[in-house]
């Protein structure tokens, strides 16, 4: 029985871990494009802003491969899935074979097809070489502003980066708002003033229509209106989308990403994917479909490494989760956030526009399925242990929102699953 993982992230690891757990002889290998040691994506925003050094990016300390026996081929791509052969074709002419195989090819960054796209000075914005070379950039042309593509998670979070290397920043998105994915409108208006009050300007409901340039360099954008905005770097955080190119002549079946099923078995003997590339069960709308977050791709991972070593799991399935601080402000959301109206849907809110609090809380059929947590993030764990759980919050639903809720305004069965142990009574 031989092991072969495509991909070295969340997934990976999760992967390895599970089958450490019920196969502890037979050889495990890690074969990616990237060189590095398994490293913390989300982290990469925080490098390139100078919050964290390269040290406190790894994810799992340097002996995980040694303590977990794991032959790595890292800096290799492989180019061709072959599942009759049960072989994998690498750059260069190698090849690889497997007994059990894991695609965890995570996400490749979305960069619409702009002219001046490949000038020096743009930039995708998802890798660990992403953030070293946009910061080599920076300090090699003195670089003093920036245009972000993009309003999303990762666009703020580079917009927050470029701002703490004192780079004045124009976000770009096409949406009506940022976070539109996200959030509702009240809190994307919160989340756009304290970006103003940080310094950014932000543009909403427009696009970079081109990028022109001087001297074989970025010197400004043209937007969707006209408008030109002058720069000297631009970076496209637009978002991700499942990496599936190297499974299109494999036999696979893809949509959006990879369909797996709750084992996370492609349908393809000895084929499993997880992570990014896959569309995952999504436990609030009942179907499955791409999410893209981190403790999703490890939980399924660790799934299907359950399954690969015949150890059989289930994923019970996933659902949105963010966590980020915009401007200093820390900001949840959760599950269903900004729901159609109607629907069956209800809507419990709290605004304090002096503290810059917010709270949203989306209800169904007396569940909580959705959250939105800005500045005041207390209690965002209890909510979220509600939504995965699927408790009935009618009995206590005049509470969620009140300043005393806590664990001991739950139901006491519930309380009894939480908090358990020799001398605690909840």
């Amino acid at each position: 029985m031989r092991y072969v993982i495509i991909g070295n992230s969340a997934a990976a690891v999760g992967a390895i871990e599970a089958i450490r757990q019920h196969d502890t002889e037979h050889p495990i290998t890690v074969v990616a494009d990237e060189p590095y040691h398994v490293y913390s994506r989300p982290l990469i925003s925080y490098l390139l802003g100078g919050m964290v050094d390269e040290a406190r990016m790894a994810y799992r300390p340097r002996d995980f491969y040694t303590r977990y026996r794991v032959e790595t081929m890292l800096g290799v791509e492989v180019t061709q899935v072959n599942s009759q052969t049960q072989s994998l074709m690498l750059a260069g002419g190698g090849v690889l074979t497997y007994d059990r195989l894991l695609i965890a090819t995570g996400g490749r960054p979305f960069v619409p097809p702009v002219p001046g796209v490949d000038l020096e000075g743009v930039f995708p914005f998802t890798r660990l070489d992403d953030a070293r070379q946009i910061a080599r950039y920076i300090e090699r042309h003195h670089v003093r502003s920036a245009v972000v593509v993009g309003g999303g998670l990762i666009g703020l979070k580079t917009a927050e980066a470029l701002m703490a290397r004192a780079v004045r920043v124009t976000i770009v998105e096409l949406a009506d708002r940022i976070l539109s994915m996200t959030f509702d409108r009240t809190a994307s208006r919160l989340a756009e003033s304290l970006l103003r009050r940080a310094g950014a300007d932000v543009r909403t409901g427009l696009t970079v229509k081109e990028i022109v340039e001087r001297q074989g360099r970025v010197e400004h954008v043209v937007l969707q209106d006209g408008e030109r905005v002058e720069c000297d770097l631009v970076v496209f955080a637009i978002g991700v989308r499942p990496n599936v190119g190297l499974v299109s002549n494999a036999g696979i079946p893809v949509q959006r990403g990879i369909i797996v099923d709750r084992q996370m078995w492609t349908g393809v003997p000895g084929i499993y994917a997880a992570g990014d590339c896959v569309e995952g069960y999504d436990l609030l709308l009942g179907e499955n479909r791409p999410i893209a977050i981190w403790p999703n791709a490890y939980r399924q991972g660790y799934v299907a490494g359950c399954n690969m070593a015949g150890a059989e799991r289930v994923y019970e399935g996933g659902f949105p989760m963010n966590s980020v601080e915009v401007c200093g402000v820390p900001t949840i959301s959760v599950g269903i956030t900004d729901p159609p109206e109607g629907d069956g849907y209800e809507v419990l809110e709290r605004y304090d526009r002096e503290a810059l609090s917010y709270r949203r809380l989306v209800l169904r059929d007396h569940c909580l399925v959705g959250m939105i947590c800005v500045g005041n993030v207390d209690r965002a764990g209890i909510y979220t242990g509600l939504i995965r759980a699927r408790v009935n919050v009618a009995p206590f639903k005049d509470y969620l929102l009140a300043g005393h809720f806590g664990l001991i305004s739950l139901p006491r069965e519930y309380r009894k699953h939480l908090v358990v142990g020799e001398g605690i009574e909840v």
